[in-house]
């Protein structure tokens, strides 16, 4: 397991030994351009390439509008349609016991993990309102309704500063904030899955962002939101007992330190003129339902690297090194077990960790080849819990982009699991879009 971490720490930090080659203030300018939380991807090319293929006249996605400033109330306002289809076949009959995620292939055969409408557009001069509802089919085919996103952004707050306020997903690394059509594979990552249960970390409350005034880009948040809720989980969540094997502990939120907190400070700069990195790092303190004064903490480091030729077209071709690390500690207080009402388990602190690396090769227009390995892992605790089962996956794949509103992917995964072996699974992706769809980071 010490291998894998050592291979996520150097795909985060050995691109770093070329910052000397930036000057500050161009790096300032092309990184806060690059790693601004509402800008285009890089697709945004494509876009402009595919659609002169088409003889269609390209939308205005250069941010020239945005800089007016938000129209007045009822000015605009983006309805997007987007929708994920899987299709495959595991070795493992219950697929949900290797595909964990929420929005992961569900079954043998086929499945709908997701189906997503966007609205977004200025409120009035002061904010913008986005909102992401989502439907889903489970394993049975019956339908789930769910409101993933819903909040509000302001605008023209002084000193760099940007608050927002409502239901959405935490900025805690680089996965956790982005919806499944972003993704780079079909799954969701083990680690995410250990830390954060299958729907990733959402909730309601604040975030604040302030932008240093520094010689590149750097971001400072923080979030207070509610710890309750079966998108909090490692800590208030109704599903806790499958991490802890406790009855629920009930306690009422009746101080600061009843909420959930949660800190991120990330930065990014030019190593060379062909190359970004992106740093963070994020930290998740809160609550947990094992007892009334037990608590769990969450840790995590991220990178992001990119390299694309000045002659790029498209966006084509490209290498991209992504990688995430996280540790969590869980203190379980003594509580009775919930399957066996006659048996008191101690108190015990559970520690977990586990890391992913990606790597994306843009081989040339709408192609796309990558490679995810990973691993999860805990130490034993007194209740043995599925969840915490040492794990570890490869995932090749490959995805082409017939247009900018369509995808199609195919991925293979190889997965070990401690205690019960092994399995292989093969899994295809169509994803297609309607109307217009928010920016997604860089």
């Amino acid at each position: 397991m010490r291998g894998w971490f050592m291979l996520c720490v150097l795909g985060i930090c050995v691109p770093t030994l070329a910052a000397s080659q930036v000057t500050p203030t161009k790096a300032k300018r092309d990184s806060i351009a690059r790693a601004d939380s509402v800008a285009r991807a890089d697709s945004i090319a494509l876009v402009k390439e595919l659609e002169k293929e088409l003889g269609q006249q390209a939308p205005d996605t250069t941010g020239a509008n945005a800089a007016q400033g938000p129209r007045a109330t009822g000015g605009y306002m983006n309805i997007g349609f987007v929708a994920l289809t899987d299709a495959g076949w595991s070795t493992e009959p219950d697929v949900g016991a290797i595909q964990v995620g929420d929005h992961d292939p569900h079954v043998n055969g086929f499945s709908i993990p997701n189906v997503e409408i966007t609205l977004d557009g200025a409120v009035d001069p002061y904010f913008k309102g986005f909102s992401n509802i989502v439907y889903k089919l489970d394993k049975d085919g019956e339908t789930g309704v769910e409101l993933e996103e819903a909040y509000v952004l302001t605008t023209s707050l002084p000193a760099n500063l940007q608050l927002k306020v409502g239901q959405f997903f935490v900025e805690f690394g680089r996965q956790n904030p982005q919806h499944p059509h972003a993704w780079s594979f079909v799954d969701q990552p083990l680690v995410m899955n250990r830390m954060f249960g299958p729907d990733g970390l959402r909730s309601q409350g604040l975030r604040l962002s302030w932008l240093l005034p520094t010689s590149f880009y750097t971001e400072a948040l923080i979030t207070v939101a509610n710890a309750t809720g079966g998108t909090a989980s490692s800590f208030r969540s109704p599903d806790s007992p499958e991490i802890h094997g406790g009855v629920i502990n009930d306690r009422l939120v009746d101080r600061p330190s009843d909420l959930l907190i949660s800190p991120r400070l990330n930065t990014s700069f030019d190593l060379t003129e062909t190359q970004t990195v992106i740093l963070g790092v994020s930290a998740a303190f809160g609550p947990n339902n094992s007892g009334p004064s037990a608590r769990s903490q969450v840790y995590g480091v991220d990178g992001y690297w990119k390299w694309k030729p000045a002659a790029a077209q498209a966006g084509f071709p490209f290498l991209s090194l992504q990688s995430e690390g996280m540790w969590r500690r869980y203190d379980a207080a003594q509580r009775v077990a919930f399957d066996d009402p006659t048996v008191t388990l101690p108190s015990e602190i559970l520690r977990d960790r586990g890391a992913y690396a990606q790597l994306l090769w843009g081989i040339k227009p709408r192609i796309v080849a990558g490679f995810r390995g990973e691993f999860a892992s805990g130490d034993a605790g007194a209740f043995v819990s599925e969840l915490r089962r040492d794990r570890t996956r490869l995932s090749p794949n490959f995805t082409w982009y017939p247009t900018e509103f369509s995808k199609f992917r195919m991925q293979y995964n190889y997965d070990d699991r401690k205690g019960i072996g092994t399995d292989h699974s093969l899994w295809f992706q169509f994803e297609f879009l309607l109307g217009a769809h928010a920016a997604h980071k860089f």
